[in-house]
């Protein structure tokens, strides 16, 4: 009897959790601390303060090669991770109500929707442009001069015009600009209006490119289809489609070199990510880091803590 006894006590002494020692507390502190870090750092990177580096020169001199942005997600609408950090890989996503809706002349980054007739770009990409059109405006570039609505817009301040030269209606080379087919060019080009949630669109043969990739994305395959002068969409004949988003027309303050809305098309409203605000640091990039003490040289320290505008 004593030795069940004895045998219930021991059990009993064994279930009870010995104090932690010193250095188990530390270690339990350093990995709550740790994990609390990396859940701000994603609370704040998906919903308030995303940061962006900058790789091409198509918004110079506003914003330069090698310049890293803090950009304010709150404004049009913080949404969740949309993509695994550093990786190609999508997540499903949901979006916040934003102060307000982009204006024309914001700078804005946005989500890059693909290529002109590309459903789907392969990698997840954040470029960084100035929008120009709003949803139902009517975009026109007249020997580089950019009028909306009839109107010309400011010029940004920092804006740059790298080739003196004017391309005329037709200059299309390799028929790279949105939409196919059409008898623009880089310098005249338009005028385009830009398309509107909701908006009933009369479809024709004439037209049809304007809005097939929107279409194919918004359906997520290929549905468009033109035989003879009959447009098909998911295998039924169309006269009209209906708009599932708000657009953007998108140009970057480096005119002759930049690789926007021109060329590849409209920015749904639902890919743009938000404003940057700040340079929070700058170098020339261009420099490999393993060339570390000529890359540090290179710092410019008069764009740090710039404000972008």
């Amino acid at each position: 009897m004593f030795s069940k006894e004895k045998e219930q006590t021991q059990k009993k002494d064994k279930s009870r959790k010995r104090p932690k020692t010193r250095k188990e507390k530390i270690i339990t502190f350093v990995k709550d601390i740790i994990f609390a870090v990396i859940v701000v750092f994603v609370i704040i990177k998906a919903f308030i303060v995303e940061t962006s580096r900058v790789p091409t020169p198509s918004m110079e001199n506003t914003i330069l090669v090698g310049d890293f942005l803090f950009v304010n997600k709150f404004i049009y609408g913080a949404s969740s991770l949309r993509n695994i950090p550093f990786t190609n890989v999508r997540l499903p996503y949901f979006t916040l109500p934003g102060f307000r809706d982009p204006e024309r002349g914001d700078i804005i980054v946005f989500e890059y929707p693909g290529d002109r007739d590309e459903l789907e770009p392969k990698d997840v990409l954040n470029y960084v442009k100035r929008c120009i059109g709003l949803p139902g405006d009517t975009v026109q570039v007249i020997d580089k001069l950019v009028f909306v609505n009839g109107k010309k817009i400011p010029v940004p301040p920092e804006i740059q015009y790298r080739d003196p030269n004017v391309h005329q209606i037709g200059f299309n080379p390799m028929n790279r600009l949105f939409p196919k087919n059409v008898n623009w060019s880089r310098d005249n080009y338009g005028p385009l209006i830009v398309p509107y949630f909701g908006e009933e669109i009369n479809l024709t043969k004439d037209n049809i490119e304007m809005y097939r990739t929107l279409i194919n994305r918004d359906f997520e395959r290929e549905v468009v289809k033109v035989v003879d002068t009959l447009i098909y969409i998911d295998g039924k004949i169309v006269k009209t489609y209906t708009m599932k988003d708000d657009y953007y027309f998108m140009m970057g303050d480096n005119r002759d070199n930049s690789e926007d809305s021109r060329y590849w098309g409209f920015v749904p409203r639902e890919k743009i990510l938000g404003q940057p605000f700040m340079i929070f640091w700058s170098w020339n990039s261009d420099i490999p880091f393993s060339d570390f003490f000529r890359l540090m040289g290179s710092i410019r320290l008069s764009r740090i803590a710039k404000l972008v505008d």
